[in-house]
C-alpha cells in the first residue's frame, strides 16, 4: 500500500495552484458566461411578465368591453320596446279615432234616414188624407147621386178602393 500511496501525496504548491486555476475559473465564467446568462434569464422574465401585464390589461379591456356592449345591448333592446309600445299605443288611438268617426258618421246616416223617413211617413200620411178625402168626396157624390142599398153601398166602395189601388 505504501507503494500506492507515493501517488496520493499532497504538495502544497500544488494545492494553491489548484486553488488559484479554479478561482481564476471561476471568475473567468462568472464574468463571461453568468452575467450573460443572468442577463438573458432576467430579460426573458422580464419578457414573460410583460406578456402577463398584457394578457391582464386585455382580459380586463375585454371585460369593460363586453360590458358596454351589453349595456348598449340592454337599452337598445329597451328603446325598442318604448318605441313598438308607443307605435302599439298610436295605433290603438287611431284606431279608436276611427272607430269613434265612424260611429259619429253612422249616427249622422242613422238620424238623416230616421228624419227622411219621418218626412216620408208625413207625406204618406198628408197623401193618404187627400185621397181618403177625394174618395169620401167620390162616395158622397155617388149616394146623392142615387139611392142605394146596402149591397150596391158596398160594392162602390170595393170599386173605389180597387180602382185607388192602381
Amino acid at each position: 500500500m505504501e507503494k500506492y500511496l507515493a501517488f496520493v501525496t499532497i504538495d502544497v504548491w500544488t494545492l494553491i495552484f489548484t486553488w488559484a486555476n479554479l478561482l481564476i475559473l471561476f471568475l473567468l465564467m462568472k464574468k463571461f458566461f453568468f452575467k450573460p446568462i443572468k442577463n438573458i434569464l432576467k430579460q426573458r422574465e422580464d419578457e414573460i411578465n410583460s406578456l402577463y401585464e398584457k394578457a391582464n390589461s386585455s382580459s380586463t379591456e375585454a371585460e369593460k368591453l363586453k360590458e358596454e356592449y351589453e349595456n348598449r345591448l340592454k337599452d337598445a333592446k329597451k328603446e325598442a320596446s318604448e318605441i313598438v309600445g308607443s307605435a302599439v299605443k298610436n295605433a290603438e288611438a287611431r284606431g279608436n279615432a276611427i272607430v269613434d268617426d265612424a260611429k259619429k258618421e253612422a249616427r249622422g246616416i242613422l238620424d238623416r234616414a230616421e228624419r227622411e223617413i219621418e218626412q216620408e211617413k208625413t207625406a204618406a200620411v198628408n197623401e193618404i188624407k187627400g185621397d181618403i178625402s177625394n174618395l169620401a168626396v167620390n162616395i158622397a157624390q155617388k149616394v146623392i147621386e142615387k139611392d142605394l142599398k146596402k149591397e150596391d153601398h158596398e160594392k162602390m166602395i170595393d170599386d173605389i178602393i180597387s180602382k185607388m189601388g192602381e
